[in-house]
């Protein structure tokens, strides 16, 4: 049997609160690793070593990350049970309100040591929200959109996802430029303390959704799964392997986002903050508009030949980015990190949502989806940990650093040489390998 087709308006509707969602849920999530670049290692740690200072703070960036499979394997579970709006609305309130209280925090001049455990609590609150909030929106895009767009529907979670970090970045670079005394005194709580509207607004955009199809019909003629992931580890391990792999290309983006944003600010290279965060803003703004463009050409051509562009194409980009910032030279910083990340990252990163969703059937999807892309995502966010001590003691190996980048991109292009082709298979025969298993399944289920 297959699946109705949504409601009219619903895809985009579900599209439209996927972007707005993840902007608001990531504009929460980037806000800390700029101030973990920036700020923390003065404020919450021990600013008498700022080399320690630094590597400590950018360790508390990939906690959030270590989190994210803890969350993904809870909130994977109930979210192919009870449904993907669920998740969607939990996740949203939970980054909102984690965020929020990291505003709040006393620093380590008023409370010692406890401030930075406090940060690290709220970080890693903020890390469960993570792992189920990508997996939740990109599943209901998902299973919302016409067969023949799905790449370019599911692309809007990673459109809101880089808006986010836009909005972040906006945020941050006046605050930035604040004198140092109320930079380091209230400055940059506000940022964190702005959180309180995400959780506002995006509870009352996703209250207003409808449960897919997909999920609904998957609810009404073979049941939810009781153990979801007892039946993606035995039918869907391989793609489980898969989705990890290829989510470590997002490694480029936290070496873009917090280690070149630290390294560029150094003595050694000595680019003011302002000017660091434009080319991240600026970055960001033309991957707006990139993403959907990469995610239409894959529902043409395909996932794979887009998503290999993407993770090959950063491999070689970050020597080229990483080196411009070794420079000093501002003009090549900003165009090498807009084409680096703007362009080429865009290309892996708009279309993995659809990519990996269609490895997955319905009802496994989003408990395959957060747990893959948030075991890769946990080694990507400490990427920026390592890297910090890859740079040495004066931290300014960028070549170590790019050549690392590089190696964690080769995981990525062998997952997508070895993964099926998906974009012109139904929804409803997605993460069955051929169309007589789907109907030797549904004999069974009979």
């Amino acid at each position: 049997m297959s699946v109705p087709a949504a409601p009219p308006g619903q895809p985009k509707k579900a599209a439209t609160a996927a972007w707005i969602g993840s902007a608001l849920e990531y504009y929460d999530f980037f806000i800390y690793g700029s101030a973990a670049a920036l700020i923390f290692p003065t404020v919450f740690f021990d600013e008498s070593d700022p080399a320690t200072a630094t590597l400590l703070s950018l360790a508390t960036f990939g906690v959030a990350y270590a989190a994210r499979p803890i969350g993904a394997l809870f909130l994977g579970h109930y979210g192919d049970r009870l449904g993907r709006k669920k998740i969607m609305v939990f996740t949203l309130i939970l980054m909102g309100v984690s965020t929020f209280l990291i505003g709040c925090l006393p620093t380590r001049d008023q409370v010692g040591t406890l401030a930075p455990v406090l940060l690290v609590i709220c970080r890693v609150l903020q890390g469960i929200s993570a792992a189920g909030e990508q997996a939740s929106a990109n599943s209901m895009t998902l299973e919302h959109a016409p067969s023949d767009r799905r790449g370019f529907f599911t692309s809007f979670t990673l459109s809101g996802t880089q808006g986010g970090q836009l909005l972040a970045t906006l945020v941050f670079i006046p605050i930035a430029a604040l004198p140092e005394d109320q930079l380091l005194s209230w400055g940059w709580r506000v940022p964190f303390w702005m959180s309180i509207a995400v959780a506002v607004v995006g509870y009352v955009i996703r209250r207003t959704l409808d449960e897919t199809p997909a999920f609904t019909q998957q609810t009404e003629s073979e049941g939810v799964a009781k153990l979801p992931l007892a039946i993606l580890m035995r039918e869907h391990w391989a793609d489980v392997l898969r989705v990890i792999a290829g989510a470590l290309v997002a490694s480029v983006s936290t070496i873009f986002t917090v280690w070149a944003l630290a390294y560029g600010t150094s003595e050694s290279v000595g680019l003011s903050r302002s000017s660091m965060l434009w080319v991240g803003a600026l970055a960001n703004l033309v991957a707006l508009g990139a993403i959907p463009l990469w995610a239409t050409l894959s529902d043409r051509i395909g996932r794979r030949p887009v998503f290999l562009i993407g993770a090959a194409g950063s491999a070689v980009m970050m020597f080229v980015y990483l080196w411009a910032i070794s420079t000093g030279a501002y003009p090549l910083v900003l165009v090498l990190g807009v084409v680096t990340f703007g362009v080429v990252y865009s290309a892996a990163n708009g279309i993995w949502p659809s990519f990996y969703g269609e490895m997955f059937s319905t009802r496994v999807r989003l408990s395959g989806m957060a747990i893959g892309t948030q075991i890769g995502f946990a080694i990507a966010g400490f990427a920026v940990t390592f890297a910090a001590q890859i740079a040495g003691p004066d931290g300014d190996d960028w070549f170590a650093v790019a050549l690392f980048t590089t190696a964690l991109c080769v995981p990525p292009v062998l997952a997508a040489l070895t993964a099926r082709e998906t974009h012109k298979i139904p929804t409803d025969l997605l993460g069955t390998r051929t169309p007589r298993e789907k109907n030797d399944r549904e004999r069974v289920a009979a």
